[in-house]
């Protein structure tokens, strides 16, 4: 039977690092039982059965989000064999909180104090010796970053699992509390484990709904928690809350030497510019700007022109000798063996044309990651949503909506799958709406594209692409509120922000090649399918003699389908089918819409320089019809896999449509101006479109400067308290 060691912690402890480095490669991804919170698991390394649970990130077991009921349900449901605690060394006072609580379940904990590395350059110190005899369990240190301690704690929580030592609570609270406590633990009796009474009483005191639900038949509890209410002037709940910190106090007192008391830290130097006022938000947008100039067109168009004109184009050198491209290896060896017309043809002008097209622009996506992988690890990311939640609040978002962005910028399911960190109901709703706006992974290489093929490389095109979603975030944020489904105060906002530290080149190179491996899987699989699909449907077609292979792409089913949705996108300038029909393939994958293209104009084919066909792209739509197409496809309803987790989320068909509606509509209409305008700006033409984007304009302005609707629920509850 395998030994289960559940890692607890706060978040920010430096918790996924260590559970990277302890199972490697060894882990697996599921949801947990009943809920669609992501549960990661791994083996440990050297260690068949020894099984290592990956716990949300918490900072208590009152749980008030998803994911600390997720967190506390398994550890009194499932009773891990060990809980590995791991505690942010340079926060240890507020981390400490959930210690206390861990303690309490019955279960055997070892504590791991994380990031010393950081302690020590402070030149604090922390007695550990003194911290685990106050505790009354182990203490280890460690350094998740560094890998410095982290098999010692892995090795002595095994020990500890397996011989099954309970780690009693030592803390007591005050004396009233106590003997409250005391007579609790006895009539609970055995509707509890014995191990867990002590917790399942605290609960009791703290008033917690599931908790009083299950042990209501309990005689006397309410009338002994009401009287000691009595006595101490104050609910329960904040006497233990109040009891814990005493507690934690008179710990920080004797183990924890603080070098530099009242002095500011290197981090603190730092926040005072990066997270100023004033400065920060153009810190911020200049960072993504230079993020994105980078990976999109500098080094990373380098990077991808090496890949598209070499590896998928005319070939390249290797220590000066000539290399073939994929494409005309591939040819070769299908030339060799007599393959079929159209079986060459589906596998170099479908697959290879259309997977290569989107594979092209993996040197770029995978640039891109290694910033923001830094960004994240440094701790300048938890800074940005701090940053952005004294925006968002202003209207009406929360800065835990940027949190869910911030990890949608890998890939949008996740991102949706994030917001249940959110206890606001209609804050989680309008943030499950919002995320997709930010540019993920897979539309990366549809801004790459249009910035290489018709912006010929513009610098400003792919920080633009980043700066619309987030324009659209907010001006949705402002909207939205104002509107009886989403109005009242947004849900308060509490973080901790991590010291500064130099993350290494293993964790950005993990994190890097995951979002990048991911990216390449559903090249392999989705948009392997779809450009099969797609060129089937361009080279069959119905004609005089019946359905068959067809010449010419016009008459084929492709384009039927295309010339029927085709007039829909008029307005936004491009209203040719090819375009319409990339656009509707990128619901499946958003990375279609280039695969899309790569089938239909031939990207397989390159010019005798060896670089590709660009001007055909650029031929169908001008610049400003391009842009729009842009911003729709960035705006517009995610793809297949980002909606079944908006579906999952709201649990709930209407909230479903009305997302989805609201997404698409905005797209639609942004684009349009877009349009409407800029061609209005760059050639003169005025029309009856010209004249619907103003009114838009306008309604859009009217909307952002409309006063706010009153909470009718506030105002009911005033009407009710002054009764």
């Amino acid at each position: 039977m395998s030994i289960k060691i559940a890692l607890a912690g706060n978040p920010n402890c430096g918790k996924t690092t260590l559970f990277n480095s302890l199972t490697g490669s060894n882990q697996f991804v599921g949801n947990w039982p009943g809920v669609t919170v992501e549960k990661k698991e791994g083996k440990l390394k050297g260690h068949k059965d020894v099984v290592i649970i990956d716990l949300p990130g918490i900072y208590s077991l009152s749980p008030y989000t998803l994911e600390e009921v997720v967190a506390r349900n398994y550890l009194i449901g499932e009773r891990p064999d060990a809980i590995l605690n791991i505690i942010d060394g340079s926060n240890i006072e507020r981390n400490l909180y959930l210690s206390t609580q861990l303690m309490e379940l019955g279960i055997p904990v070892i504590m791991a104090v994380n990031m010393m590395d950081i302690v020590n350059k402070n030149g604090d110190k922390i007695h550990i010796d003194k911290l685990s005899k106050k505790l009354g369990c182990e203490v280890v240190e460690i350094s998740a970053l560094k890998g410095e301690g982290i098999t010692e704690a892995a090795e002595k929580a095994v020990k500890l699992a397996r011989n099954k030592t309970a780690t009693p609570p030592v803390h007591e609270f005050a004396t009233e509390v106590e003997a409250v406590l005391n007579s609790i633990e006895e009539k609970i009796g055995m509707q509890v484990l014995e191990e867990q009474k002590r917790f399942f009483a605290i609960k009791l005191l703290e008033k917690d709904e599931k908790i009083t639900t299950q042990l209501k038949e309990v005689p006397n509890v309410s009338k002994e928690i009401a009287q000691i209410e009595n006595e101490m002037d104050d609910d329960t709940e904040s006497i233990i809350t109040n009891e814990r910190y005493i507690y934690i106090s008179s710990i920080i007192k004797e183990c924890y030497i603080k070098k530099s008391k009242g002095k500011a830290t290197t981090s603190d130097k730092i926040d005072r510019i990066v997270t100023n006022r004033f400065l920060a938000l153009p810190i911020f947008a200049a960072i993504m700007f230079l993020v994105y100039y980078v990976s999109i067109t500098t080094v990373g168009t380098w990077a991808t022109d090496w890949a598209n004109d070499g590896v998928f184009g005319d070939g390249w050198k290797l220590f000066g000798l000539d290399v073939p491209s994929i494409p005309a290896v591939i040819e070769s060896g299908l030339n060799a063996i007599g393959c079929a017309d159209w079986l060459q043809g589906l596998i170099l002008d479908g697959i290879v044309a259309g997977v290569g097209a989107v594979l092209g622009f993996v040197p770029q996506m995978l640039i891109l990651f290694a910033f923001l992988a830094f960004l994240e690890a440094c701790g300048y990311m938890a800074r940005v949503a701090f940053i952005m939640d004294r925006i968002f609040r202003k209207f009406g978002l929360s800065g835990k909506s940027f949190i869910p962005m911030l990890i949608g910028s890998g890939c949008g399911v996740p991102g949706i799958m994030a917001s249940r960190t959110i206890e606001n109901d209609r804050d989680r709703k309008m943030t499950i709406m919002t995320t997709t706006f930010i540019p993920c992974s897979a539309k990366l290489p549809i801004i790459a594209l249009i910035a290489g093929a018709l912006f010929h490389g513009a610098w400003w095109v792919a920080p633009s692409a980043y700066f619309v979603g987030i324009a659209a975030i907010i001006c949705s944020g402002i909207i939205l509120k104002k509107t009886r489904l989403f109005q009242g105060d947004p849900a308060p906002f509490v973080m901790e922000l991590p010291a500064y530290h130099m993350p290494t080149v293993e964790n950005i190179a993990r994190s890097m090649w995951e979002r990048g491996y991911s990216f390449i899987k559903k090249a392999g699989t989705i948009i392997l399918l779809s450009t099969i699909v797609v060129w089937f449907a361009q080279s069959f077609g119905f004609k005089d003699h019946g359905f068959g292979m067809v010449e010419n792409m016009n008459d084929s089913i492709l384009a039927s389908l295309g010339n029927i949705l085709a007039p829909i996108f008029t307005p936004l300038g491009w209203g040719d089918w090819k375009s319409a029909v990339a656009a509707i393939t990128g619901l499946v994958a958003k990375e279609n819409v280039v695969g899309t293209f790569g089938v239909l104009f031939g990207f397989g084919e390159v010019a005798d320089n060896g670089s590709q066909i660009w001007g055909t792209l650029a031929g169908s739509m001008t610049a400003v019809a391009a842009y729009s197409f842009l911003v729709f496809n960035l705006l517009c309803a995610p793809c297949f896999a980002a909606m079944g987790a908006i579906k999952r989320e709201m649990n709930n068909t209407k909230w479903f449509w009305i997302a989805i509606g609201y997404q698409t509509g905005l797209a639609y209409l942004v684009s349009l101006c877009v349009y409407q305008i800029g061609t209005l700006v760059t050639t003169g033409t005025f029309g009856i479109g010209t004249i619907v984007a103003f009114l838009l304009i306008i309604g859009f302005v009217y909307l952002l400067v409309k006063p706010n609707q009153p909470n009718q629920t506030a105002q009911v509850r005033k009407a009710a308290s002054a009764k």
